[in-house]
Order: structure tokens, then C-alpha cells, then sequence
């Protein structure tokens, strides 16, 4: 098998009661580079679960004691996105088909095609938001509001972690939606200013003649309107972290009283004649290119320097699609509590459409999309229907050929019986068919051409042929 394909790195549930296909199926599984953990029951697979959450199950629905339908419900209960996949005979298609209707991933008969389980097992480890390994997840509190199992988000964490426990000045780079606030806060709660304040202001947001204000404070009389005095926020972050973001955007005249402050450590509010120590870690972000925007006058190349100590670069969402189902289902679980709707889950093709999406909005633009769909959601799992209609595109099923067109024959018919009212003289003529014709295919899709007629009632099926 040395030539076979390969799975990405992850760990799967066999349980089977049938120790013969339970050791084909472990072997297939890992030529393919899987960890595979195996049960002979659905208590000993509810057991390992609780162990060890794998990223897929597998299962026979046929299984001593509790069926694989019963495991189903009791995974779903505790674990609503852990894919899981039943192995079925001919016989018990049927429970397979209600199963997926209740959020099943899919469903293999046996025998099993080799090609085809590689194929739905490759499906649903892409939109399995289980971490498996070194490289997932929250491993501390500090991570809260950060969900990942990418190995390059958690990469970035540890650098995140490491530099967070020293006192250096740090730049987070990234598109707009990435995350760059959330990452500040997780860096201020593992460095040692955890206890003290975070304080965040967007320096593109306020005019100019405000942000000094705002940064550095004021004296009472300072200028027009200046009726008290005014602290500042770095004197509010004293002893903890500043968070300026959007920095790029700090007029030239402001970004020379900044450098000042990280000099001296010392800040001079407006209209003062003395500057009072402060003792505050500066974080920044920005979205622009500020070598460009250095090599352009408009960002001064020293206070760069003092700010970028250590860079750290947040990536685009479509940089992580690994992460976008553990997203999407962390935001699902916060959303469901503010709209007070019973969902347990997103639908295995709804989360296959957001795994593959374009995401100029990166992480923030993904929130939106499951916000939308929860607020619309009136059944126990988000649909793909749903997930399209809140990414803005158009529908699409896999039809044949005969399919598209028997859809496309009757929604033709529905179009000429509405242009007509009815007329079923009038929509042939249209058709450029005649009229016997005409009611044979109306028959065809049961279409009774007084349901189209404007009088506001509904009327009496019609019957027999014209």
C-alpha cells in the first residue's frame, strides 16, 4: 500500500462488533496516515469518546446492546458537531436515511467501496471542528474568544504566549476581520499585567483634534469646552496595556507625541506644564502597509521601530479553513443563547459551503453569516439553503440532466399559467403548442390551471383530460 493516498493527520472511531470488517477498515484507514482507535460495542465507543474526542465516527448501525442509530443520538446530545458516519446493510438504508435527516454526516453499505469511504471520510474531516493533537484549541484560559486547530494559528499562539510574559511592544498585522483586538486581549490576560487594565481605542475612529485628548488627557481650560479635568487612557491603562489599533492611521503631528511617551514613559496632558509617569504596555494593530506608508511621509520610521519589537501576522480566514467549522459552530453555540433558539448543529453541507466560501470579511464577516442563520433558523439545524442565502449566492444542487430539465418544464408552466391567469388558451399559444399537448404536460405536474386565476378563491381540483 505504499502507494496509496493519503489523509490528512487525524483520529478516527471504528466501532463495529464484527472483528473482521473492524480490522479491514482499521487497516484501510491507516494506509491512508489515519490514527485509528477501534470498540466492539457503543458503550466501549461511548467511552473512548469521552476519553479522547476523535475527529470522526464511524460506526455500524447494527450493534449489540445499543444500535448505532442509539449512539448516534447520545454522540449528537454531547458532541452536536462531531461528524459521524454509519456503515449499513441493505435492510437498514432506511434508519440510515433518517439518521442523516437528524444530522448524520453519511452513510456506507456494505461491503464498502474503498474509493467512496476515502472520499466521505475526506468529507467529513474537512468539516469536523474536533482538535486533534499538539495543534489544536484552547489549552488555557488566556486563549478565550480564539478558536482553532490550525497548526499555523497555533503557531502564532505560542508566539503569542511566549512574548506575552515579557514587556515588549508588539504590532499585530491583518486584514480588516481577522481578529486583531482579540488576539490584544489574549496576549494582556497571559502576560503579568493581567490583573491590571486593558484599555483599546481605534485611532481612526476619533478626529484629531480629539485623539490627543483622548490618549494623553487634559488639563481644565485647555481649550474651548475643557470644563474638567481629564485623565487619558494611558493613565487609565497605567499598570496594564494600551491596545492602539489602526495605528497606521494616527495623524503625523499625534505619532510625534506618542514616541515621546514611549521615550519617557511619561505622559504631558493637553494644557499641562508637567508630565506625569506611567507605566503602560503598548500594543498595536493595523490593516495598512506602513513600510509603504513610511516610505510615503506618512508614518514616522522611529516610531515604527518603537512599536514593532515583535510582529505578529493574523491570517486571512481563507489562510484557515480548517478553523472555519470549529468557528462556525463556536459562534452557533454563542448565538443560540442570544436568539433563544433550540439548534443543536449545522447541517453537514451547510458546513461544507462555509469550509469553501470566499471570505473577504475574514473571521468577523464569518460571524455575520452564522448570526444571520440563527436569527433565520426555524429547525434544529442549520441548513445550506440558509448558510447561501447569507453568503449571497445562488443556490446549486447536483441535478441530471433529466432532473434540470423536468425542473425547468415546470417552472416554465408556472410562469405562463401566472402571465395568463390561468388561460390555458393563451399560455399554449405562448408555448407555441396546442392545447391537447398543453394539458398533457400540465398533467404531468399536476398544475390545475384555475389555481392561477385571480378571484382570490381557491377552487375545486380539476380532473379527467381535455
Amino acid at each position: 500500500m505504499n502507494d496509496a493516498p493519503k489523509l490528512a493527520p487525524a483520529h478516527i472511531l471504528v466501532i463495529d462488533d464484527d472483528p473482521d470488517l473492524l480490522r479491514l477498515l482499521s487497516m484501510r484507514l491507516r494506509a491512508w496516515g489515519i490514527r485509528v482507535s477501534t470498540a466492539i460495542s457503543a458503550e466501549e465507543g461511548l467511552s473512548r469518546i469521552a476519553i479522547e474526542t476523535p475527529q470522526l465516527v464511524i460506526s455500524d448501525i447494527r450493534l449489540p446492546g445499543k444500535d448505532g442509530l442509539t449512539l448516534f443520538k447520545e454522540i449528537h446530545a454531547s458532541r452536536p458537531t462531531l461528524p459521524v458516519i454509519l456503515l449499513t446493510a441493505h435492510g437498514t438504508i432506511p434508519d440510515a436515511v433518517q439518521a442523516m435527516s437528524q444530522g448524520v454526516f453519511g452513510y456506507l453499505t456494505k461491503p464498502f467501496d474503498s474509493k467512496l469511504l476515502f472520499e466521505k471520510v475526506q468529507q467529513a474531516l474537512r468539516v469536523s471542528p474536533v482538535s486533534g493533537g499538539p495543534t489544536g484549541g484552547n489549552d488555557g484560559s488566556w486563549l478565550e474568544g480564539i478558536v482553532f486547530r490550525s497548526r499555523r494559528m497555533a503557531e502564532l499562539m505560542e508566539e503569542a504566549r511566549v512574548v506575552a510574559a515579557t514587556d515588549a511592544s508588539m504590532l499585530i498585522r491583518g486584514e480588516s476581520g481577522t481578529g486583531k483586538e482579540i488576539l490584544a486581549r489574549a496576549i494582556h490576560r497571559a502576560s503579568p499585567r493581567a490583573k491590571a487594565p486593558f484599555v483599546a481605542i481605534n485611532c481612526g475612529a476619533i478626529p484629531e483634534q480629539l485623539l490627543e485628548s483622548e490618549l494623553f488627557g487634559h488639563v481644565r481650560g485647555a481649550f474651548t469646552g475643557a470644563t474638567s479635568e481629564h485623565g487619558g487612557l494611558f493613565k487609565a491603562a497605567d499598570g496594564g496595556t494600551l491596545f492602539l489599533d489602526e495605528i497606521g492611521d494616527m495623524p503625523l503631528a499625534l505619532q510625534v507625541k506618542l514616541l515621546r511617551v514611549l521615550q519617557d514613559q511619561a505622559v504631558r496632558p493637553v494644557g499641562a506644564t508637567r508630565a506625569d509617569p506611567v507605566d503602560v504596555r503598548v500594543l498595536s494593530a493595523t490593516h495598512r502597509d506602513l513600510e509603504a506608508a513610511m516610505a510615503e511621509g506618512q508614518f514616522r520610521e522611529d516610531l515604527y521601530y518603537r512599536l514593532d519589537v515583535v510582529t505578529l501576522t493574523l491570517p486571512r480566514l481563507d489562510e484557515r479553513r480548517e478553523d472555519i467549522p470549529l468557528l462556525a459552530n463556536h459562534f452557533m453555540q454563542q448565538l443560540v443563547k442570544k436568539y433563544d433558539k433550540g439548534i443543536t448543529g449545522i447541517a453537514p453541507d451547510a458546513l461544507e459551503a462555509l469550509s469553501t466560501a470566499a471570505w473577504p470579511g475574514n473571521v468577523r464577516q464569518l460571524y455575520n453569516v452564522i448570526e444571520q442563520c440563527c436569527a433565520l433558523a426555524t429547525t434544529a439545524l442549520i441548513s445550506l439553503p440558509l448558510v447561501q442565502r447569507a453568503l449571497r449566492i445562488p443556490s446549486m444542487e447536483a441535478l441530471t440532466y433529466a432532473e434540470a430539465k423536468q425542473r425547468f418544464e415546470r417552472n416554465y408552466l408556472i410562469q405562463l399559467l401566472k402571465l395568463t391567469d390561468g388561460n390555458v388558451a393563451d399560455a399554449a399559444r405562448i408555448a407555441d403548442r396546442n392545447r391537447t399537448e398543453f394539458y398533457r404536460l400540465l398533467q404531468k405536474y399536476d398544475l390545475t390551471p384555475s389555481l392561477f386565476r385571480g378571484n382570490g378563491e381557491e377552487p375545486e381540483r380539476e380532473s379527467g383530460q381535455r
